[in-house]
């Protein structure tokens, strides 16, 4: 019986490594900057409504996300710097960037969790609308918005870990502008043929004499 032995090539093996990049690479650069985007749209919508009591009356208030907290949206637009600076960095730069974003992440999850349940923001307006800084606001009632810039913060925080974990395998956007030290040859003149008129004016126009030697 002939027995057939299977030899696996070389460029067959390194192709799966090189897959597994270019799709933890699109993957983080869809969560990032998807996170991203939520997070710092979620904080300028409604988190919070009620009213206050005001000459007799009720006020109806509302706070918006900026209005509560503003971490959310700055840890956003960090952690969108850091995820273009994964790759102009290399090494153990691109760890510390990365461990940035996974934490800004993180941060952006746990600022809008602890403003979902927030009321001084409202509590503020109505001290501002009574004339009275014992003034709070009544009927206090919170949306959906900050979880919504939660889920923003998960996104950017599983960007941040792919970048910890495949970051390695990425590409470097300095390399490609890196320019090579060594010397390059200098470009020498053609040499001119006095017996050519075509020769004789191309030597005119770069400036040289075609009658010296």
């Amino acid at each position: 019986m002939e027995y057939v032995t299977a030899v696996s090539h070389p460029r067959s093996e390194a192709a799966g490594p090189a897959r597994g990049g270019r799709r933890s690479l699109a993957l983080a650069l869809l969560c990032g900057a998807l996170g991203a985007a939520v997070a710092l749209l979620a904080t300028r919508q409604r988190w919070s409504e009620g009213t206050a009591a005001v000459a007799g009356g009720s006020f109806p208030l509302t706070a918006r996300g900026s209005d509560v907290t503003g971490v959310p949206a700055a840890l956003a637009v960090v952690g969108l710097a850091a995820l273009v600076a994964v790759f102009a960095v290399r090494r153990t730069g691109r760890v510390v960037v990365a461990a940035l974003l996974a934490l800004c992440g993180a941060g952006t999850v746990v600022a809008a969790l602890l403003g979902a349940s927030d009321g001084s923001a409202l509590d503020e307006k109505a001290a501002q609308a009574a004339g009275d800084t014992s003034a709070t606001v009544h009927a206090l009632s919170h949306t959906a918005w900050p979880y919504v810039a939660a889920a923003g913060g998960v996104l950017i925080l599983l960007a941040g870990l792919l970048a910890l974990r495949h970051g390695r395998r990425w590409p470097a956007m300095s390399g490609r502008y890196e320019r090579d030290s060594t010397p390059r040859p200098r470009r020498t003149a053609p040499a001119t043929d006095p017996d050519r008129p075509e020769d004789l004016w191309k030597a005119l126009d770069r400036g040289e004499d075609p009658t010296g030697p």
